[in-house]
């Protein structure tokens, strides 16, 4: 049956003005966007007064287990998402078939879910779980070191590089996106440039992209940028910067330095960046960051879960040591960093390349507010109450910016031919209601969430939606 979104003001996702409009959708499509649609025996639901945009698309999760463990992916599908980017940050579940060193946080990615032997298994895992959303899967570098290298603190041979590219050109083939690097992290810090310039050249050859977590964010952040530019260069691919950011305080109002930077590399190559809406990171708890210059709280820890949520300095002060002495009491676990300046986050928001990622962790037990509302904080308080850009603008970000970006045919667009991903929502009303102390609540403002023209959010009640693996310029043909 025909569904009819009625009389919303419709944002054709390219940033153009809003419009009102009816859209009309059958099976997975949008079949027609005009006024005054009427067609025999429709399902007409009326959505006056809202806003009828592209559903968001999220460039940066590590959703890989909950897509499997809760497919309906209500953190996302209730904040108006309809596609995520998985295998970010040079972590994935595949391939894993030997036992994982510490510290590659794969248990906290992985969930219930498991790991998987081959990208292929782990796609099909995917699929059979039907997920509410659809999954664009990135390959892990620090996986493939793993699988291939056992001992990822040093740098990997030829042998070991050219079997790592036999496991990428394999996932590639399966429907990987691309390549993704964590070479801030200690399991791929060793890593050498040519390393991950002979991987990139494997993902080019199959059209796709190289997304990377910068050898350094904070001090030499430069640097490393200038590495992910030289790794584009070499591989002929198209360079992603993951959460793009300057951290510390030492580095606060650098911004503008490294945005320009990327402004100039995109003279030459192509070069994208994306970005949450928020001064604090998280990622693993690592004593070395809790020197006390920046407070940190714990979003998980192993030996110590009643410490879930607390500030850590005041876990220190109970304990009677350092901050960095109670980071190592708590460890293994997870920490939130408040290590960036809210100036420097808004001017790269503020940059018009700058995708939206939530860069969340569904299996924090304390987890980071963006995994519940980084889409609405940037449509709620950055968009209508600080306006740092417009409505449309900030949609564009969300949509056809991200799909063209991934390569996504036929997304990202409210137009007729267009896969009915559709997002409704009251631009008066919407925006985050998820804290640092309470992180798991549902966004204001989100109506309806549709998925290739299936239900997956309604005025509160997660639905099963209709979510697909999404392969680059090749989905829009089925």
């Amino acid at each position: 049956m025909t569904l009819i979104l009625k009389g919303g003001m419709v944002l054709d996702g390219d940033g153009g003005t809003p419009r009102r409009a009816d859209v009309a959708i059958d099976g997975p499509r949008i079949i027609a966007v005009a006024e005054n649609l009427a067609l025999a025996d429709a399902d007409v639901r009326n959505v006056e007064g809202l806003i009828v945009a592209p559903g968001f698309i999220d460039t940066h999760s590590h959703d890989d287990g909950a897509l499997i463990v809760d497919p309906r992916l209500v953190p996302k599908t209730s904040q108006g998402v309809t596609t995520v980017v998985v295998g970010n940050c040079g972590i994935g579940l595949a391939p894993v078939s030997r036992p994982q060193v510490e510290g590659l946080g794969l248990p906290a990615l992985a969930g219930a879910a498991g790991t998987f032997a081959s990208f292929a298994d782990y796609l099909a895992a995917v699929a059979a779980a039907k997920p509410s959303v659809n999954v664009v899967p990135l390959l892990g570098h620090t996986t493939l070191r793993q699988e291939v290298m056992g001992e990822t603190g040093r740098a990997a041979t030829a042998t070991e590089i050219a079997r790592m590219a036999t496991l990428l050109d394999a996932a590639m083939q399966a429907g990987a996106a691309g390549l993704s690097t964590g070479l801030y992290y200690d399991a791929a810090k060793s890593a050498s440039t040519a390393e991950v310039v002979a991987l990139a050249m494997v993902a080019a050859s199959h059209g796709g992209i190289y997304a990377t977590h910068l050898r350094d964010e904070e001090n030499d952040v430069t640097e490393a940028m200038e590495e992910a530019f030289a790794i584009g260069r070499a591989a002929g691919i198209p360079v992603l910067l993951s959460h793009h950011k300057v951290g510390g305080r030492a580095n606060w109002g650098r911004a503008q330095e490294t945005l320009a930077m990327i402004a100039a590399a995109r003279r030459d190559q192509p070069v994208m960046l994306d970005v949450y809406p928020y001064s604090a990171s998280s990622t693993a708890l690592m004593p070395e960051r809790c020197d006390g210059s920046i407070a940190v709280r714990i979003a998980w820890s192993a030996p110590h879960p009643e410490m879930n949520g607390r500030d850590l300095g005041e876990i220190a002060a109970a304990w009677g040591c350092t901050m960095r002495e109670a980071a190592e009491r708590l460890l293994p676990g997870g920490a939130i960093y408040f290590m960036m300046d809210e100036a420097d986050v808004r001017a790269v928001l503020a940059s018009p390349d700058a995708m939206i990622g939530s860069d969340g962790m569904p299996c924090d037990a304390h987890p980071h507010p963006r995994l519940w509302g980084t889409f609405p904080r940037v449509l709620g308080h950055y968009a209508r109450e600080a306006g740092l850009f417009s409505l449309p603008e900030a949609v564009r970000r969300m949509t056809s910016l991200a799909a063209d970006a991934f390569g996504l045919e036929g997304r990202g667009r409210i137009k007729p031919g267009a896969f009915a991903d559709v997002t409704v929502f009251d631009a008066a009303a919407i925006g985050s209601r998820a804290s640092f102390d309470d992180p798991r609540i549902e966004a204001d403002g989100i109506h309806m969430v549709l998925v290739n023209g299936k239900v997956a959010w309604a005025d509160g009640v997660p639905e099963a939606g209709g979510g697909r693996i999404l392969r680059r310029e090749a989905d829009a043909r089925r």
